[in-house]
C-alpha cells in the first residue's frame, strides 16, 4: 500500500491479495482517472494478441528497459523545465517500486511466467530487464492499484497530472519489440 506521507513521498508495498477486495478498498472520492491514448491502447491489444494468441514473447533484456525509460523521461523534463522537481523523482521511483513488485505478480501471462523466472532471479530487478511492453501493462492496473492509497487530493491530481504527461512521452516514443 502506498501512502502519501506529503505531497511528494511515498512508502510501497504490493500485496499478493485481491486490491479490489471489499474489505481492501479505502472509501474515496478521488479515484485516479486518466486515459491511455489510442496509439497505446492499440500497442496493448497487439501485446496481449502476440503473446496469447501468437505465443511470441518479449526478447530479454529489453533495451531500453523500464530503468532506461524513466531515465530518458526525466532527462526530458530537464530538458524540457531545466529541472525535475522532488515530486516527479518520487513519482518515478515509486512507478519503478510499482513495477517491479506488480509484475510477477499481475503484469504477466501465463506464458511469460518461466521466461521471468529463468531471467529475474536474486539481485536483478525487473525494472533492469523488461521494458515498454509491461511497464504500459501497469499503467493500466494503476488505478486499481491506488484504489486502495488514502491520497490528498492535491497530491492525487499531481500523480494523474505526472502519468498523462509520462504517457504522452511514451506514445511518442517507439519503444517495443518482440
Amino acid at each position: 500500500m502506498a501512502r502519501a506521507e506529503s505531497s511528494a513521498v511515498w512508502i510501497f508495498e504490493l500485496h499478493t491479495e485481491d486490491p479490489l477486495a471489499e474489505e481492501n478498498l479505502v472509501p474515496s472520492d478521488n479515484l485516479l482517472t486518466f486515459n491511455i491514448p489510442s496509439a497505446l491502447r492499440k500497442q496493448l491489444t497487439d501485446d496481449c494478441e502476440f503473446v496469447t494468441q501468437m505465443r511470441k514473447l518479449v526478447e530479454l533484456p529489453c533495451s531500453p528497459n523500464v530503468d532506461d525509460i524513466l531515465k530518458k523521461y526525466t532527462e526530458s523534463k530537464m530538458t524540457k523545465h531545466g529541472m525535475v522537481s522532488n515530486s516527479v523523482e518520487e513519482i518515478l521511483k515509486g512507478l519503478r517500486c510499482y513495477f517491479d513488485n506488480a509484475l510477477p505478480v499481475m503484469l504477466l501471462y501465463n506464458n511469460e511466467r518461466k521466461q521471468y523466472e529463468a531471467t529475474v532471479s536474486g539481485d536483478v530487478s525487473p525494472s533492469s530487464v523488461y521494458g515498454a511492453e509491461h511497464l504500459l501493462r501497469l499503467f493500466v492496473k494503476l488505478p486499481e492499484l491506488l484504489i486502495r492509497v488514502n491520497l490528498a487530493e492535491e497530491t492525487l491530481k499531481e500523480l494523474q497530472d505526472e502519468f498523462v504527461d509520462i504517457l504522452r512521452h511514451f506514445s511518442c516514443s517507439a519503444h517495443y519489440k518482440y
